[in-house]
């Protein structure tokens, strides 16, 4: 077990979960969290998750979801919120620690009109909507657009590597994604329209056929994103009331978004027999866009792309860009590879969050909650390396990205513990009761849907880690290539937060978010119109 668990202290720790989910627990995971991103919703990366399948039966499988277009609202027509066919999706997974992808699941989408047309008088008229009808099941005749996507699997360099086309079971490489939620009136069970359009798949190079689905779900983030961006807008009576945990508005409440799942036996993703594997999503688009002052009819014809793909969204562990890497650096970021993350090793050995939350915190003095270990290599620990004896691989080069230990069994949703390891820690009573544990399947070895990841991350970002340790290198990065020397001692002592003893919530509790007991595990999207 990870030295991480060294003298764990409830107190402690619930004090410094308490001010994190006080400080910025509204923060969205990686919703328009980048200046050019803002611009491109269609290929803004909002979550990213990855994790044992905790579905009945399926606990040999590894669940990979990427989601897109965030801040979707139900009403969204009459186009509603179609992905991007001139975009490149794509899951990467390193399976040997070298920052590098091994594996890329590349998803490409294709919008097709139908150009339904209504007699009107003595001319047939083109109807303005997405549908003509009533809808319930894939290809259905009322769609005036028809969604459909392909996948790739390449291994090797994303660009360059062995690249084959995952088909479904029954045969053919095409998928249909089914229309968004429009409401009652245009499907009537959408539950039931959406479960349609979930394939099994043959995955070339892996003898276990996988599952995938692409639609619209939910969004699975629970957000107070109004109160918490001002300033932590909110009476410390509420956010220290254990009573009160679900006082606050959820500003994602009414918001879908589009979901890309895939479903891969864990065998399939893992290479020898190192069971950490590493994982991000990407969304890229041509170099260039002409546009069109004179659109041909048809449908998006207002453009035309071309030349090679650049990429202009990355997202693996939560919560990097919104708040560790600086402005000037965010769309840098998204533009990057995990192995040239050493571009960016200041903003996690020194942030500037924790001197940020007491400028707003504690009356202006920027130095009242900040870790006084510098450089921080209690968070490079959590960001760039993984966890020792979790989910660190035996060989790794420091890199940014999602890390999940395969050999980890699953837990049952109802089992789970929203704060994952570090909040199954603190039920058991600490290191030396760990063989009682439950639940080491949660973030940060991996995220599950249910996992509150901001508390998690941001215990780490105030010192968390260095309360729990009280000890000079605890987390064993001291002569990691890449990651400098720890000078100064993490130790409880050099954590302003050690000494506070607090209970305090965010307002909004992630774990009550709705989910479905399985693949693709998000739940039904809102609609449109609601059933009477």
């Amino acid at each position: 077990m990870s030295p991480l668990f060294r003298a764990p202290r409830r107190r402690r720790l619930a004090a410094a979960a308490a001010l994190l989910a006080t400080s910025l627990g509204a923060l969205a995971s990686s919703h328009r969290e980048a200046p050019s991103i803002t611009a491109q919703p269609k290929v803004d990366a909002t979550d990213f998750y990855m994790f044992r399948s905790y579905e009945s039966g399926r606990g040999a499988f590894v669940t990979l979801i990427a989601d897109y277009l965030p801040l979707q609202d139900a009403y969204g027509g009459p186009n509603f919120f179609k992905l991007d066919p001139d975009a490149l999706y794509e899951i990467h997974v390193d399976n040997d620690g070298d920052a590098r992808e091994d594996l890329t699941f590349q998803f490409r989408f294709r919008n097709t009109l139908a150009d339904v047309q209504l007699p009107i008088g003595e001319k047939m008229v083109s109807i303005p909507l997405t549908q003509a009808g009533p809808v319930s099941k894939p290809k259905d005749a009322n769609l005036n657009v028809a969604e459909t996507y392909t996948i790739d699997v390449v291994r090797g360099d994303r660009r360059h590597g062995e690249r084959s086309a995952i088909t479904r079971a029954g045969g053919g490489a095409s998928f249909d994604k089914p229309v968004d939620n429009i409401g009652v009136k245009t499907i009537a069970d959408y539950a039931a329209y959406a479960a349609k359009h979930v394939y099994g798949v043959n995955i070339p190079g892996c003898g276990v056929p996988g599952r995938v689905f692409v639609g619209q779900r939910k969004d699975p983030f629970a957000v107070n994103l109004g109160t918490l961006f001002d300033l932590v807008n909110a009476p410390a009576t509420v956010l220290t009331d254990p009573t009160k945990i679900n006082a606050g508005k959820d500003d994602l409440d009414d918001k879908n978004v589009t979901t890309l799942a895939l479903e891969v036996h864990k065998d399939c993703l893992t290479a020898g027999s190192e069971p950490v594997i590493g994982g991000w999503t990407t969304a890229s688009v041509r170099q260039g866009r002409l546009v069109s002052g004179k659109p041909k009819a048809g449908y998006q014809t207002a453009g035309f792309d071309a030349g090679p793909w650049v990429q202009v969204s990355r997202l693996g562990m939560p919560l990097v860009n919104e708040v560790v890497i600086g402005l000037k650096d965010k769309d840098r970021f998204n533009a990057s590879k995990p192995k040239d993350d050493g571009q960016f090793l200041d903003y996690v050995t020194h942030p500037t969050l924790p001197a940020l939350l007491g400028l707003v915190l504690a009356n202006g003095d920027a130095a009242a909650l900040a870790p006084k270990n510098l450089p921080r290599t209690d968070l490079a620990t959590t960001f760039l390396t993984g966890i020792a004896g979790l989910n660190k691989p035996a060989t790794v080069k420091p890199a940014e990205m999602l890390r999940l230990n395969t050999a980890i069994a699953p837990v049952p949703r109802a089992q789970q513990n929203r704060l994952g390891v570090a909040g199954e820690v603190l039920r058991v009573g600490g290191v030396a009761k760990l063989a009682q544990a439950r639940d080491l399947a949660g973030y940060p070895n991996g995220r599950r849907p249910n996992d509150d990841v901001v508390d998690i991350s941001l215990v780490a970002m105030l010192g968390g880690l260095c309360v729990l340790n009280g000890d000079t290198d605890a987390l064993g990065l001291n002569g990691v290539p890449g990651v400098p020397a720890l000078t100064s001692p993490c130790r409880p002592s050099s954590v302003p937060l050690g000494a506070v003893a607090a209970q305090v919530h965010d307002a909004v509790d992630q774990a009550r978010i709705p989910l479905l007991a399985g693949f693709p595990y998000l739940a039904t999207p809102i609609g449109g119109t609601q059933a009477p």
